[in-house]
């Protein structure tokens, strides 16, 4: 029975560690097409995500809030 259980527990660690290096490189590859093409077309297409364009005469990058009223229209299709 030692013999058995060594051999369970040595097939345990083996698909511990293969089920670490499998997730680690589906992560990866998941990873590089999702944001890496998203990043590349991007950049192709000229899409820029965050409106900050850095220059030394401005103190404050915050924007004002425009708290006027909105359409109804305007909730329903804010994207």
């Amino acid at each position: 029975m030692k013999l058995f259980n060594g051999i369970k527990k040595g097939f345990q660690n083996f698909g511990s560690s293969i089920t670490i290096l499998i997730n680690s490189i589906l992560l990866l590859v998941v990873y590089i097409f999702g944001v890496g093409l998203t990043s590349l077309l991007a950049k192709v297409a000229g899409k820029k995500f965050m409106n900050i364009k850095t220059s030394k005469k401005t103190e404050s990058y915050w924007e004002d809030y425009n708290s006027k009223k909105k359409s109804m229209d305007e909730h329903y299709r804010q994207f």
